[in-house]
């Protein structure tokens, strides 16, 4: 069967054993992908790609005007071969390191902190807000590892998400209808026909705004900035009289406490794990003409990894068996993820799993879990189980954020209760099954942003207008966040007195 073109503005990868008319080619381990032309891919998908990429902003023609056909295609062109001649982002040893700890995470033996903005952008792109996020990220850390007796893996929605699936190619206010707004790597967010044209270059853009954020990502982690002396230092300015910033500074205090004991036990020769961290980065697989760009070849093992993050996922959109995004991520060594919804089938997982990962290695697939609290205690213990009775190794994440999307006074919002309801039939259902809650993924910010409604900092209905800043989706604000790593790490304890 072919593998199936993206709606999506992205080149499709095509799966095949015969040859075709094609621009590059690669031999991905057991397989050959070939990066076709878009012309080779179909017409429809051409033309509604088209519609998109020249601004045409009242439907689908069926006709297609030859000379913007090769507009697109040059400045494409130009864009990926400007990306596919620049350093990989991250490398194969850092993205198998990565798998190690998903597969203790798969284990019961560490748990997943992975978060970050719903879509990065480029507007709001300062050195600020990536520590902001960066130093939140270790505050949730701290706070699970203390509680919950486990190492943490810490990963950044971060340097690299940037493109957004939307499930309607046109959005429409009024009377004026454009094409929907995919992410800055595509398009900007403003309601004008200008914005709204798809342009290459941003390509190249996020590319670059994704190096300069790992560089400052790096520095932090090894730099000093993630000592575990400077606990204190973490809490963010605006939270410091919050409920949330005072339990943190009460535990940050008793980890001070602690590391001065054991240092003076002698344990100096540890000074790497006081000082240094690990933190990755990763982002959604989906525009697969940069993740093409960024694929390399490990000099040391002979395989192919997606260099443009360490981990990797498809989403309920696109992870379909005999779409192109998961025909590409089976064929590199990357750990990688795959979003499921209450519609996914036990039997379809199974299926997916074994395609994904069939030599069934631990770490190299997760399955991230999203569907709103009731639907995922009525549907998640048939999925686990099917696994189970497959033998399949898969680590087992909550997104508790995309099945909790509502309207409220106009502006797309989520409310802590029922995000914190899914966090919590999650373990409760791993409880009942015997398996192993493996992490959460949260959309959130370091910033002091009114997006999801609730939770300690208490923001309102009313609120939502005052600090609304997402160019997508509603996202935890650092309060919220840090309210949700001391439930985890409750459930995290709790189910440690219980082994």
């Amino acid at each position: 069967m072919p593998v199936q073109p993206s709606i999506y503005p992205s080149g499709a990868w095509i799966h095949g054993k015969t040859s075709l008319h094609c621009s590059n080619q690669i031999i991905l381990t057991r397989y050959v992908w070939i990066i076709a032309d878009w012309v080779d891919v179909s017409m429809v998908y051409l033309q509604r790609l088209l519609a998109l990429l020249v601004g045409c902003v009242g439907g689908f023609s069926n006709t297609v005007d030859s000379s913007n056909v090769c507009d697109v295609q040059d400045a494409l062109d130009k864009g990926i071969a400007e990306i596919a001649s620049m350093p990989p982002l991250v490398f194969a040893g850092e993205c198998r390191t990565l798998q190690d700890r998903l597969a203790a995470a798969a284990r019961g033996e560490a748990f997943i902190v992975q978060g970050g903005d719903c879509a990065e952008s480029f507007d709001q792109f300062n050195a600020n807000r990536i520590r902001d996020l960066y130093r939140l990220i270790l505050q949730m850390s701290l706070v699970v590892m203390y509680g919950g007796g486990v190492p943490v893996v810490k990963i950044g929605r971060l340097a690299g998400q940037f493109a957004k699936p939307r499930s309607a190619d046109l959005e429409k206010k009024g009377d004026v209808e454009l094409p929907s707004y995919r992410g800055d790597i595509i398009n900007g967010p403003e309601f004008t026909s200008d914005a709204r044209v798809p342009d290459p270059q941003r390509l190249v853009k996020a590319y670059h705004q994704s190096a300069s954020t790992l560089n400052l990502v790096r520095g932090f982690s090894t730099g000093g900035y993630a000592a575990l002396d400077r606990v204190a230092d973490w809490n963010l300015d605006f939270m410091s009289n919050s409920d949330e910033g005072e339990a943190y500074l009460d535990l940050a205090k008793r980890v001070k406490e602690a590391l001065v004991f054991v240092k003076a036990c002698g344990a100096q020769e540890l000074s790497a794990l006081f000082n240094e961290t690990e933190f990755f980065v990763s982002h959604e697989c989906l525009l697969l003409d940069y993740e093409s760009a960024l694929t390399r070849v490990d000099s040391t093992t002979g395989l192919y990894y997606g260099c443009s993050g360490h981990f990797l996922w498809c989403g309920e959109r696109t992870r379909q068996l005999d779409n192109a995004h998961v025909e590409y991520l089976k064929g590199i060594g990357n750990p990688i993820g795959v979003k499921v919804s209450d519609k996914m089938d036990p039997s379809e997982l199974v299926a997916l799993i074994a395609a994904l990962n069939p030599e069934n290695t631990p770490g190299r697939l997760a399955v991230i879990v999203r569907m709103g609290a009731a639907k995922l205690r009525e549907n998640f213990p048939r999925l686990i189980q099917a696994v189970q009775e497959a033998g399949q190794v898969v680590t087992w994440v909550c997104d508790p954020m995309h099945g909790n999307t509502e309207s409220c006074n106009g502006y797309k919002t989520r409310r802590y209760d029922n995000v914190k309801a899914e966090v919590e039939a999650f373990f409760d259902v791993h409880q009942e099954m015997g398996s192993i809650p493996g992490g959460v993924h949260l959309e959130m910010t370091g910033d002091d942003v009114t997006e999801c409604i609730g939770g300690g900092s208490s923001v309102s209905e009313t609120d939502l207008d005052s600090r609304y800043h997402t160019h997508c989706d509603p996202r935890l604000n650092a309060e919220q966040a840090l309210e949700m790593s001391f439930y985890v790490a409750s459930r995290l304890r709790e189910r440690r007195k219980h082994d």
